[in-house]
């Protein structure tokens, strides 16, 4: 593979191309440089020729050495941006196994909590359907609302109950009260006959002397 299919940065494929045309001219020089004879003088136009390529050369190392610096100060950079986003990759992972926690804790308490024997599950909660019978108007409630209609309708009905109790309690309690207010007037009642049995029993010994 060439190295300007692996390089695709703009300013980085702009080096290697300086660099490729300085090195160019750099050889240019040379050669320009070794065609001459050695043993002969240079004429004025081959050092002015020479003069033109080696300023041509000064030309491509400078632009050559400002690429350069331009690449270091993007290699820097593109570093701290590497690791700003390694850090946030870092950041951005914790976050998610804290998710991933935090998603088994509540599959957990879920799973409890729909195990969990709720108090309301040993209710004698009449049926649905006769549930429904009774009330079409909630027909249309989720199940879950449903379920706390006919905790609500066991609730009244056990209140209901609870009030006709007392009633009978009450009620009862008159029946004791009055009951034994009878069995007292009747214990009144045997003692007065008694105390009269006895007030008596002079007169009729009288009566049995006199007949």
């Amino acid at each position: 593979m060439e190295i300007d299919d692996i390089v695709t940065d703009p300013a980085l494929k702009l080096a290697l191309e300086t660099s490729k045309q300085t090195r160019e001219q750099a050889i240019a020089l040379l050669d320009l440089v070794s065609s001459h004879p050695p043993t002969s003088s240079p004429s004025y136009e081959f050092q002015l020729q020479i003069s033109k390529q080696q300023k041509l050369l000064l030309t491509y190392l400078a632009q050559l050495r400002g690429l350069h610096r331009d690449a270091q100060v993007g290699a820097r950079e593109t570093k701290a941006l590497t690791a700003e986003a390694r850090q946030e990759v870092d950041r951005l992972h914790l976050q998610l196994q804290n998710l991933y926690y935090e998603q088994r804790h509540l599959q957990g308490e879920i799973a409890a909590c729909e195990s969990y024997d709720h108090k309301y599950q040993q209710l004698p909660l009449i049926p649905v359907e006769q549930f429904l019978a009774e009330h079409p108007e909630k027909a249309d409630l989720s199940e879950s609302d449903l379920t706390i209609a006919r905790i609500e309708h066991e609730h009244k009905g056990r209140l209901a109950l609870e009030e006709q109790r007392q009633r009978l309690l009450k009620k009862k309690e008159g029946l004791i009260q009055a009951n034994k207010k009878r069995k007292d007037d009747l214990a009144n009642l045997d003692k007065d006959l008694e105390k009269f049995i006895d007030a008596a029993k002079p007169i009729q010994k009288t009566f049995e002397q006199v007949v």
